[in-house]
């Protein structure tokens, strides 16, 4: 692949390229190698995103200032934003954009196909620090110029109060730092949700655990929704746990255009499970192979199709390390302790003794 690129295809992308197509796209690049039914997609590249925003030198500043101070902070930020998002982007850039969208509208016979533009930091989505839910995503986007118009927007969205606090809190230097956009097939959900190959709730790595409905994933990520819940055994395969939650609200495609909005559940769907427990068991087999493919815990964003055929309708939209139990892990082994056969007893999930008899 050629790092100057400004745009680049999944299927040309892998885990060794987050340099250039940040942590989202390379994840995506390689879930499509792995043989994981993706969404197809493109990615511009960091190389873009510096072509057109270092000359607006947005990082000036930012690494002095103190993440405590929300005023200053604020300040930066807003004036940032405003300045990334109103930039027009060079035109052999936009041209190179507005072609691969093109291709994608072509390969779908849509000559508005509705995509997701998705952040892509280049920090993002390892094992020791997720941006997750820091930058902006765009969904249901339609039409060339809202693609190029929501690119923009995701560059500015590394310039949010949150994003930059969290950097400054955890020491991220601002030159280390580039944004690449994943512009993605949009699935026509009926379902979605995330999953975690280890217990978000206990760590526990014998299970699978998985929350779902109605509607656009969106719901499920922001708390707009209780979602179903299901933990299912890696080894048998069976539900373990089960809970139909009753689902008010969805997130469904704008029907005036590009966009998504909220509406109410039908009353026939609130109260019944929004996948079935053959989707379940095709949910599982996939995360078992995305587990063994990395190598570690993954957090997963899935979708299933409304309209592709019973057995071809799980997608996968994105696969990253699971952080908060690995964080506890690294700290269950750097933690120091008193004797040198208290780690072993940490490790296990044990407790110190409280008295020695």
């Amino acid at each position: 692949m050629t790092t100057a690129a400004p745009v680049v295809a999944f299927a040309d992308v892998g885990l060794a390229d987050v340099p250039t197509v940040g942590g989202k796209g390379a994840s995506l690049g390689e879930l499509r190698r792995a043989g994981i039914q993706v969404p197809d997609g493109f990615v511009v590249t960091t190389a873009a995103f510096r072509s057109a925003v270092e000359a607006l030198d947005p990082g000036t500043g930012l690494s002095g200032l103190d993440p405590a101070d929300a005023d200053a902070v604020g300040t930066a930020c807003a004036e940032l934003r405003s300045r990334v998002a109103a930039a027009p982007l060079p035109a052999g850039l936009a041209d190179a954009v507005t072609a691969a969208y093109g291709r994608l509208c072509d390969d779908a016979g849509n000559a508005r196909l509705p995509v997701a533009v998705r952040s892509s930091a280049t920090s993002e989505d390892s094992a020791e620090a997720s941006f997750a839910g820091l930058q902006d995503t765009y969904l249901w986007i339609r039409g060339a110029d809202e693609v190029l118009a929501s690119v923009r927007r995701c560059w500015a969205s590394l310039y949010s109060v949150e994003s930059v606090t969290y950097r400054l809190r955890r020491g991220i230097p601002e030159t280390d730092l580039a944004m690449a956009v994943v512009v993605q097939r949009m699935v026509d959900a009926r379902s979605s949700g995330v999953m975690f190959t280890r217990s978000p709730l206990t760590g526990d790595r014998s299970v699978i655990a998985i929350d779902a409905s109605w509607g656009l994933g969106s719901a499920v990520v922001s708390g707009d929704v209780t979602p179903d819940s299901f933990v299912v055994s890696k080894v048998t395969g069976e539900i373990t746990k089960r809970t139909v939650a009753t689902k008010s609200r969805w997130h469904q495609p704008d029907p005036g255009g590009s966009g998504v909005v909220e509406t109410d559940v039908p009353g026939q769907l609130r109260d019944v499970p929004s996948i079935s427990d053959e989707e379940i068991a095709a949910l599982v087999a996939v995360a078992r192979r995305i587990e063994a493919h990395y190598g570690v815990p993954q957090d997963i964003e899935w979708a299933v199709s409304r309209s592709a055929p019973a057995g071809e309708n799980v997608y996968l939209l994105q696969s990253r390390p699971e952080t908060v139990w690995a964080e506890k892990d690294r700290a269950k082994v750097a933690t120091p302790t008193a004797r040198p056969f208290d780690h072993v007893i940490n490790l296990l999930g044990g407790n110190r003794p409280t008295s020695e008899g």
